[in-house]
């Protein structure tokens, strides 16, 4: 059942009327239970608690390496090929990938919701995604990292920062589009549901949208923690000119053994990232994907749910339990009356005859005029700027920018309708079907969260020999790259399916492609327009990294949008750079406006659930 969670009514809600909705589940009052509650613990002692102890010890030991690694007088290290480096190498990487990930989480929350609440700030904040999903990681680049940098030059603070910051813009975008999605097109009944119980804005987001929007979520965030995986490598090692930033960690062992074409190396490298993915796989996204099946949105329970013998271990712990009952909750039940207190109402608070009274301007409305201001002020100056950049390229330069952009985009086209064709049908099985779940998912999870960066150098060696294997090679490399966006998001979709509505198809006998056009397609259809939007800006993305190839010491490259941003960020020509990356990132909004957009807005008008 879905867990849409509604706070009872307070004495001074309930006055108008009492509400005909069913009182909390035991679920939510255990939820419920304030900091002055009684807690009886109901468990002992486990091997659990052994495993969560030593966990945290590793945790611990992994980030105070880190951080005097972090803080060491050097901007640059040697990367050693030796296979005793591996393990930290990998815990490095992955202490990386988690820092971007809570990074890019929190700004997932904090801008789908607004995006998605806020009539007067959709239009731009969507937009601006737009632009910012379709920007390559390569472009954020120089003035990322030249300027952490210069704000910590005796150490790789700088370097590590950002290192996290581009591996956030690998994962950020894919995530809060399907946020921004889930909240546009929440069920009408529970909009009136929240509506009568006058949630606030902080009490509805933890009740409703996330609640709601955690099934799309939690796949969306496999598929960009895969996306983390892919420009890992770019992250971790650097180039700028003739000044180069490594650090330490899996991606920039393999971009190093690539370099130096030694086979060997790049497959012990990359033996030692599958066994990482396999192991956050089994630990991590299963038992998230079992636990996060309780939010799915359905009248009657399905007899078939994801399992996971991980979260069932996990809930033996004693040590889990205590820090649930006596720290975690009633830290959020102080959280949530701050909240409740800080953030003004859904409602305005009416006047003795029963009108609105107007809001007045607050020290909070006028900070924000003034950030608003100081935002603007710096558009401004970049603008400016860029600009005078801009008059520095050729018309040559420009002529090689709109040529290489056709080329990218008919290469993004064959990507989307390749992917498009194996995709929907493996996932709509998938997101259906709970035995193929269990067999596949374990196995699709691993596969895309392999970097087609580490594959592509000993693929390259066999593709290379073919007639224009390069072309080949760049639509392989853009297709590994982007597919798993619409694979992921197909499975959510599926897998949101009400199970009363597949009772329904089953009683009515709706089957073939009768079930495909009634039942599955419009289920899945928005889901399937938030997988194309982030493909079709990862294909984009990808095209950096697939049409300018360094392997062995030579340079692959064939004539291309990506291309060009790739060979003018290693020479550090920020003229062409720039003027790349701007006609990129008009294609991409283009595009999204006159396609994606559109087929958003059917999604939202026509195939919602309610």
């Amino acid at each position: 059942m879905a867990q849409i969670y509604l706070p009872e009514r307070t004495e001074e809600q309930n006055r108008p009327q009492r509400s005909p909705i069913p009182s909390t589940t035991r679920e939510q009052r255990e939820t419920n239970t304030g900091p002055q509650a009684a807690i009886t613990p109901t468990r002992q002692p486990h091997l659990a608690d052994v495993a969560v102890i030593v966990v945290l010890v590793g945790v611990v030991a992994l980030i105070i390496a880190a951080a005097g690694r972090a803080t060491a007088h050097s901007t640059d290290t040697v990367i050693s090929l030796s296979p005793a480096v591996l393990p930290l190498y990998a815990g490095f990487s992955l202490l990386r990938m988690v820092l971007a990930y809570i990074l890019s989480l929190t700004f997932t929350l904090v801008y789908g919701h607004v995006a998605a609440t806020s009539l007067r700030a959709r239009s731009i904040m969507v937009s601006l995604l737009d632009i910012l999903q379709s920007i390559p990681i390569l472009s954020f680049l120089p003035g990322v990292v030249l300027a952490l940098i210069a704000i910590f030059p005796n150490s790789s603070l700088g370097v590590e920062i950002s290192a996290i910051i581009l591996i956030f813009t690998s994962q950020a975008w894919n995530m809060t589009f399907s946020f921004y999605h889930s909240v546009k097109t929440l069920p009408l009944d529970l909009q009136e549901a929240a509506t009568v119980y006058r949630l606030s804005p902080w009490r509805r987001f933890t009740r409703l949208e996330l609640p709601f929007g955690m099934l799309g979520l939690v796949w969306n965030s496999m598929m960009s923690w895969a996306g983390g995986w892919f420009f890992l490598m770019a992250a971790e090692q650097l180039t700028l000119g003739n000044r180069s930033f490594r650090l330490p960690g899996i991606g920039s062992y393999l971009q190093t053994a690539a370099n130096r074409g030694s086979v060997p190396s790049l497959i012990l490298g990359l033996g030692t990232l599958v066994l990482l993915i396999i192991l956050l796989d089994l630990f991590i996204w299963r038992p998230v994907v079992a636990w996060s099946d309780k939010f799915k949105f359905e009248q009657t329970k399905s007899s078939d749910t994801p399992e996971s013998p991980v979260l069932d271990f996990l809930r033996r712990s004693a040590l889990l339990e205590q820090f649930t009952t006596r720290f975690w909750r009633p830290f959020m039940d102080r959280v949530n009356l701050l909240l409740d207190r800080i953030v003004p109402g859904s409602a305005l608070p009416l006047t003795t005859e029963g009108e609105a009274v107007p809001r007045r301007v607050t020290a909070g409305t006028v900070a924000g005029w003034v950030v608003t201001a100081v935002i603007v002020a710096g558009a401004l100056f970049g603008v400016f700027n860029a600009v005078k950049l801009l008059a520095q390229v050729s018309v040559h330069d420009w002529g090689q920018i709109l040529l290489g952009g056709l080329l990218t985009f008919l290469r993004t086209v064959v990507t989307l309708a390749l992917g498009l064709a194996w995709t929907l049908p493996l996932g709509v099985v998938i997101g259906t079907n709970p035995k193929w779940s269990r067999r596949l998912q374990p196995v699709v999870q691993v596969v895309a969260s392999i970097p087609a960066t580490a594959l592509f150098p000993i693929l390259l060696i066999g593709l290379l020999r073919l007639p224009a294997g390069i072309e080949f090679a760049a639509i392989l490399l853009m297709l590994l790259g982007t597919q798993w966006y619409m694979l992921f998001n197909i499975i959510a979709g599926a897998s949101s399916i009400p199970n009363d509505l597949r009772e329904a198809a089953r009683v009515y006998q709706v089957t073939g492609w009768r079930r495909w056009k009634t039942l599955i397609l419009p289920c899945v259809f928005p889901y399937l327009v938030t997988g194309l939007i982030t493909a079709s800006g990862g294909a984009w993305n990808a095209s950096v990294v697939a049409e300018f190839v360094q392997f062995n010491g030579k340079t692959h490259a064939t004539l291309g949008l990506g291309s060009l941003i790739a060979q003018s960020a290693a020479n550090n020509h920020l003229a062409v750079l720039l003027a790349s990356t701007i006609f990129m990132a008009a294609i991409v909004v283009t595009i999204n406006r006159l396609v994606w957009r559109r087929m958003y807005n059917l999604a939202d008008r026509k195939y919602a659930l309610g």
